[in-house]
């Protein structure tokens, strides 16, 4: 067995159960992240504690309940593929270490999940950075940074 298949394989199984359970809670209880989606595409909590600097940056705000609401599905949906290519990645990874796969074409697949999941995070950093979600959201900036790590260094792993 190829302990560095093994390894791979545990790497993304991680962020992968990890997601798994975040996508599963945005299906069956929505209105928990949807919340905190909109108010950080509304400002909300800028406009209150920060009110001089949320004047400059107002016209960004997004206070449409169904563009709120559109975006929260759009980020579940990509949420589901990406969860449904890292588990492919992970199975690939895992019928790789046992040699009933190839591992470079388990790897290919391992990535791309890698490469999504990365991508998801990044998208949140970069959309909530338009939106200024470090005045009032520090903690849910932090663990998109986190995350986004997570994906970076199963990336880096997959790469070896």
């Amino acid at each position: 067995m190829d302990m560095l298949l093994v390894a791979q394989t545990v790497s993304l199984l991680l962020p992968t159960l990890w997601l798994t359970t975040g996508v599963r809670d945005n299906i069956l209880h929505p209105s928990v992240n949807e919340v905190f989606t909109a108010q950080v595409l509304t400002m909300e909590r800028m406009e209150e504690d920060y009110p001089d600097e949320y004047a400059r940056v107002a016209h960004r705000a997004i206070k449409n309940r169904v563009w709120q609401t559109g975006l929260f599905r759009l980020i579940v949906a990509a949420e589901v593929m990406t969860v449904a290519v890292m588990w492919v990645g992970a199975v690939l990874l895992a019928l790789a270490a046992i040699g009933y796969t190839l591992p470079s074409m388990a790897r290919d697949v391992a990535l791309i999940g890698a490469l999504m999941f990365t991508g998801v995070w990044s998208m949140f950093t970069i959309v909530g950075n338009h939106f200024n979600y470090w005045f009032c959201h520090e903690g849910a900036q932090n663990t998109h940074f986190q995350l986004l790590l997570w994906g970076l260094g199963n990336m880096i792993l997959l790469n070896l």
